[in-house]
């Protein structure tokens, strides 16, 4: 499996180790270390006719992909000299790259503040205060939009201040995936992956391993999933034609585009646990939706998606009353 994302020609930090029984920090593991290489889980239960399998990205240590994103950015900003205990990281987010920011920042001591849609679950909320992160509410009408252009005004008032990350812009963002994520893909099915499905937030994941896997072989079907409407409960998804658009999102680079309903999603989350015991997130359930389609429309293939992060920070969502209750 490859091995990605060390710590190598970095500044020294306060990080903390991974000690061994022993309790020798020598053979230990820093925090960042534990980013990537996370399972493959067969998703045998939710579609048994073939091969179906999503990586499991809850296992990196701030429990979702952004790990991958944010850690690739900090720490290329870092080797340049453009991020340093002086400088304040900032950054728009729904939630999922801010808690990988305030994690990382954290352990490598700095300072974060980041914007994000006063509608977000007050699970994520709670989990980026407890990192110490500043937060800055934005209107949730606007969405992720509205967060980056108050991410935008906060830096061009104060460039000094910010190291401003910019994951919808930065190009680290889709490469932490095409040095991670699609090599670990391309591993775990020993290169016999067909098609390989993501949903769209910045697209960095989409961008990066689809990438990755056409280099490798540019037969591999690389399919995007968005919201049907401009109007949606996915968190974390966009709906291109309707948002800011991510500076390194291709709109050409797919071979098939897909558009799950919100209901549709939710639907498919609760079946997840039902079903294969895996309680994700909404996005996640988009993906599943989709890769069932896909599956279904290529029988002898195998299909690989992948579940951003868990469920838990969205169990206060209104799907699953009925069921909770």
């Amino acid at each position: 499996m490859t091995s990605v994302m060390k710590n190598t020609d970095l500044p020294p930090s306060r990080e903390p180790v991974i000690l061994s029984s022993a309790g020798d920090s020598s053979i230990g593991q820093s925090l960042t270390d534990l980013i990537g290489n996370t399972p493959l889980l067969r998703l045998s239960r939710v579609w048994p006719q073939g091969n179906l399998y999503a990586k499991a990205e809850w296992y990196n240590p701030g429990q979702s992909v952004k790990d991958r994103a944010a850690w690739n950015i900090v720490r290329e900003a870092e080797k340049k000299g453009e991020l340093g205990p002086e400088k304040v990281l900032l950054d728009a987010t729904s939630g999922n790259t801010g808690i990988a920011y305030a994690m990382i920042g954290a352990v490598r001591g700095y300072k974060v503040t980041l914007c994000m849609p006063a509608s977000v679950t007050p699970a994520r909320i709670k989990i980026l205060k407890a990192y110490g992160a500043e937060l800055i509410l934005t209107d949730p009408s606007l969405s992720s939009d509205g967060a980056i252009l108050k991410a935008r005004e906060m830096y061009a008032e104060h460039p000094d201040r910010y190291f401003y990350a910019d994951q919808y812009s930065n190009e680290n963002n889709w490469k932490a995936h095409f040095i991670s994520t699609g090599p670990e893909i391309y591993a775990q099915t020993q290169g016999r992956v067909t098609h390989f499905i993501s949903t769209l937030g910045t697209s960095g994941t989409f961008m990066g391993v689809g990438r990755f896997l056409k280099s490798k072989n540019p037969g591999i079907q690389i399919v995007e999933v968005q919201p049907d409407s401009p109007f949606h409960g996915l968190e974390g998804m966009k709906h291109m034609e309707s948002s800011i658009v991510p500076r390194f999102y291709e709109d050409q680079f797919a071979d098939h585009k897909m558009s799950v309903r919100t209901e549709k999603a939710y639907q498919r989350v609760v079946e997840a646990a039902r079903l294969e015991g895996l309680l994700v997130g909404i996005s996640s359930g988009s993906a599943i939706e989709a890769a069932i389609q896909v599956a279904r429309e290529n029988p002898d293939g195998v299909i690989v998606t992948l579940f951003p992060d868990s469920g838990v920070k969205y169990l206060s969502e209104h799907f699953w009353s009925d069921t909770l209750e």
